[in-house]
């Protein structure tokens, strides 16, 4: 259906509400830079990455990497909600912590022999996973890495404890019990239940020593890293500067770090383009139109791009109005995808495509589009739901009203926004003030938004990005039914059982071709409660210093800092 004759269906106030979003769509520069019309090469194939990989031996020994962070890490524990949540706190602390399995380009789990000499499935009924650990693996305060680490991270994770304030306890919750092998470089883990991602589960190892207690485990790594046994330590962290470094740790026992150090600085998407121009970080984001068009042809600059397990979308909270499933649906199916889509592309040389599956993105095997009707644009069929839910037309584009109120909501918004995110936010919000429902575009400060406003559930309507939802099994959480006050990475609270179940039993069927068709049941159940609307899978697309090698787009690779370094 083309815009002229939807215009023509919904009358004069949608007419120009979605007049308005159109604008936007065609016109806009996301804040300046390159036009909407730049050459688009399609999304980058399921096994690429593009990192600029050298040997070793191809690597200047010494210098320093520079890097953007987006908010400051107050919780280092990566198995704590506050820290497991918040992508760059796992991506540093596996440089800190034992990262048992790194993944490959294609997503594939591959041991790290620098603590592993071997991890197999020893016996399937029940499941045994056996671990033998490098004997050389020592954490920094001298002790070996041991069963008693393996078991500390379960106990602390399976969510049995409500004092241990978990992150995640998928795989965790279904280990019956963890012991100590042959001799002390062997730990047996024994499920109750199959489950097929158990390569996930303790990564990164965080040692027993460091969460004694469940005081120790919620409050032992705020502001600090305890106990290490990585590539790197922790050189400095200045809260005032909003700097951390990391240094290579003289005590590891694996192969060098080729760089000294690696300096992280806080700042927003905006503040690091400049900082990038003025060769003050190597890497920035060029995944909007202003950041492109600023960074394309920056000097002794090399763009990189790659597919990771990355979806943005727009999120739903579940009290007040959208308590009621019905207007939730209504939301998404009063959205123009494809025009909001084509707001966040605009000016980016990578195609972003509609993403019709919360679970697996599209260069993984397995998917597939299970979003039916619920994300097709149908303004009618909106203003239908939204009258079964009691929500009476207010005519003359004024908002619906119930029981003496009106139907508004609030999209919360981080002042760190890109103008492409405002325009989206814009358009989409006249797309619903034509089916009589207000949305108010409210900023807040950015080291706020997850902290006071996303995390806690306090957001109508908000945007953001998941990302590293891989293997399949750790989209258990985003979805996941509350568990008292732990939402786990599901703010809305919004879920139900049978997500859960399915979710669930996908996670313990070991054939891959069996777990699919589970997933994808319960993503259109996730669809049809009306959570989350995906718009599309985000490729990597970043600006990086040239000779900077080993680093850039991952795809669905893991970063390994410990070999990042210069080209000589």
């Amino acid at each position: 259906m083309d815009a002229s004759t939807t215009a023509r269906r919904l009358g004069r106030a949608a007419a120009a509400a979605v007049a308005v979003a159109l604008a936007v769509t065609a016109c806009t520069s996301g804040g300046g830079g390159s036009s909407g019309d730049v050459a688009k090469s399609e999304p980058p194939r399921q096994d690429s990455q593009d990192i600029n990989a050298k040997a070793p031996d191809q690597l200047k020994d010494g210098g320093e990497a520079r890097f953007a962070l987006d908010q400051w890490i107050t919780q280092w524990n990566p198995l704590q909600v506050d820290g497991g949540s918040y992508t760059d706190t796992v991506d540093l602390v596996r440089a800190l912590e034992p990262t048992l399995f790194g993944t490959d380009a294609s997503g594939t789990f591959r041991p790290n022999p620098n603590y592993l000499v071997a991890a197999e499935v020893t016996s399937t009924s029940p499941q045994v996973i056996t671990y033998k650990l490098n004997p050389k693996a020592r954490w920094s305060d001298g002790k070996p890495l041991s069963y008693l680490d393996f078991k500390a991270d379960w106990q602390a994770s399976n969510g049995k404890d409500p004092a241990y304030n978990g992150y995640d306890p998928s795989g965790y919750e279904l280990i019956s019990a963890v012991e100590q092998g042959a001799g002390p470089d062997e730990v047996k883990v024994t499920f109750s239940e199959p489950y097929a991602d158990w390569q996930n589960l303790f990564r990164p190892l965080v040692p027993a020593a460091g969460i004694a207690t469940p005081d120790d485990f919620n409050k032992g790594w705020v502001e600090k890293v305890p106990i290490t046994a990585g590539p790197f330590k922790i050189g400095v962290a200045d809260k005032t500067a909003q700097t951390i470094s990391l240094v290579p740790d003289p005590a590891w026992w694996g192969t060098r770090a080729k760089l000294d150090r690696i300096t992280f600085r806080v700042m927003d998407k905006a503040a690091s383009i400049q900082a990038y121009l003025n060769n003050e970080i190597d890497l920035a984001s060029a995944g909007t139109a202003t950041a492109y068009g600023q960074l394309k042809s920056a000097k002794d600059t090399v763009i990189r791009a790659a597919s990771p397990w990355d979806e943005v979308h727009i999120s739903f909270g579940g009290t007040g109005a959208l308590a009621d499933q019905r207007v939730r649906q209504a939301l998404g199916r009063a959205v123009d995808r494809s025009a909001l889509i084509k707001i966040a592309n605009n000016g980016v040389p990578v195609e972003f495509k509609p993403l019709g599956n919360h679970i697996i993105m599209p260069n993984q095997t397995g998917y597939q589009d299970n979003s039916g009707d619920w994300a097709k644009f149908d303004p009618a069929a909106a203003k239908k739901l939204l009258d079964d839910a009691g929500w009476k037309d207010g005519g003359s584009g004024q908002p619906r009203t119930k029981d003496g109120r009106q139907l508004e909501l609030h999209w919360v918004l981080s002042d760190g926004s890109t103008q492409a995110q405002l325009d989206l936010a814009t358009a989409a919000a006249a797309m619903w003030q034509a089916v009589g429902v207000k949305v108010d575009l409210d900023k807040v400060a950015a080291n706020d938004y997850f902290a006071k406003y996303v995390t806690p559930g306090k957001f109508d309507v908000a945007s953001w990005r998941n990302t590293d939802s891989f293997p399949n099994s750790k989209s258990l959480a985003n979805f996941r039914l509350p568990v008292g006050d732990n939402t786990f990475s599901n703010p809305s609270r919004l879920g139900t059982p049978e997500i859960d179940a399915l979710l669930k039993k996908a996670a313990g069927t070991v054939d891959p071709a069996e777990a699919a068709r589970l997933y994808n049941q319960a993503d259109a159940k996730i669809w049809e409660l009306g959570h989350t609307v995906e718009l599309y899978q985000r490729p990597t697309v970043v600006a990086v210093r040239k000779g900077l090698a080993n680093y850039g787009a991952f795809g669905l690779a893991g970063e390994d800092y410990s070999t990042v370094g210069w080209e000589k």
